[in-house]
């Protein structure tokens, strides 16, 4: 047996009963995944190996990853492929759109791949993605989860908050002393900087940010994070279980029990958070439309 394959079999069978879910592919989702490739269109579902990816396109979801499918970055986390990347495919805004309206979307969610190879790191695409969606229907809810446009950031942000995503999201992903291993082109502040730079342009948009939990944190550094996150406008929050996705991925360092996932959700909530979903499957996009719907009918009530 090769050897990345006795490493994910060791892998499953350490899994606390909590983590262990049926990864049987239905119909639904198979008309889903051949709707995709029909388009040439690429997904992190896909190309990040995500757990959820089953139970979203059977229910006719995805979240589109626009710009290519190769990142100019290497994130110990994720197992998407690090490279130089194609060139930009400027009809992909509207396969995107034309993907959407044939799956009867009303709530979508882009994200990218990181293109620190690009002048505008590929803020520019997220514009044209965003008012080809716009056409689609005024009342579809657009949801971008961006990189952190590190060179670029305020004019990055200016632009796509101008083309108007509803929803505008960047994952910190982790606590501040791991950034090193787990972000390490990536810089703690300067993730947090972007949503002081929504914040300042528009109340309108709804900002959200993602952790993962089992890599090495403590208790403390998460609530730490959270704290920094309120701080810098964050209003929407989710935490879930790092799972380890490639046998070059870094190692899984605890299983965090249920149990935790509800005290951080609760000390989410006590903090000031609109919306928190925290729990071992959770993912940045997961349920993306429930939760937003479940968020509005808070807001009325």
């Amino acid at each position: 047996m090769p050897r990345a394959a006795l490493h994910v079999v060791t892998e499953r069978r350490r899994l606390p009963d909590w983590l262990r879910k049926s990864v049987t592919e239905g119909h639904e989702a198979a008309k889903t995944d051949s709707l995709l490739k029909e388009f040439g269109l690429h997904t992190i579902c896909e190309s990040g190996r995500c757990p959820n990816r089953d139970e979203c396109y059977s229910q006719k979801t995805a979240t589109f990853m626009i710009l290519g499918d190769v990142c100019t970055r290497s994130c110990g986390f994720c197992s998407v492929s690090t490279g130089r990347p194609d060139l930009v495919d400027a009809d992909e805004p509207a396969r995107v759109a034309e993907a959407t309206r044939r799956l009867a979307l009303k709530h979508v969610v882009v994200t990218s791949v990181n293109r620190d190879d690009l002048a505008d790191e590929g803020a520019g695409h997220f514009v044209l993605v965003v008012r080809e969606l716009r056409k689609i229907s005024s009342k579809l809810v657009i949801e971008i989860l961006t990189p952190d446009f590190r060179r670029t950031q305020r004019q990055a942000v200016a632009d796509i908050s101008a083309a108007g995503p509803d929803i505008f999201s960047h994952n910190m992903e982790t606590v501040p002393r791991l950034y090193r291993s787990v972000r390490p082109q990536a810089d703690y502040r300067r993730s947090l900087q972007i949503f002081k730079e929504i914040s300042a342009i528009s109340d309108r948009i709804l900002t959200k940010s993602g952790l993962m939990v089992g890599l090495g944190e403590s208790k403390q550094e998460i609530f730490g994070v959270m704290e920094d996150l309120r701080g810098a406008g964050c209003q929407m929050l989710t935490i879930g279980q790092y799972l380890q996705s490639s046998a070059v991925g870094l190692p899984v360092s605890e299983y965090v029990s249920p149990e935790t996932f509800a005290e951080y959700k609760e000390a989410a909530k006590d903090m000031g958070f609109l919306w928190v979903e925290s729990a071992p499957f959770v993912r940045s996009s997961f349920h993306a439309k429930e939760s937003f719907e479940a968020l509005k009918k808070l807001l009325r009530g």
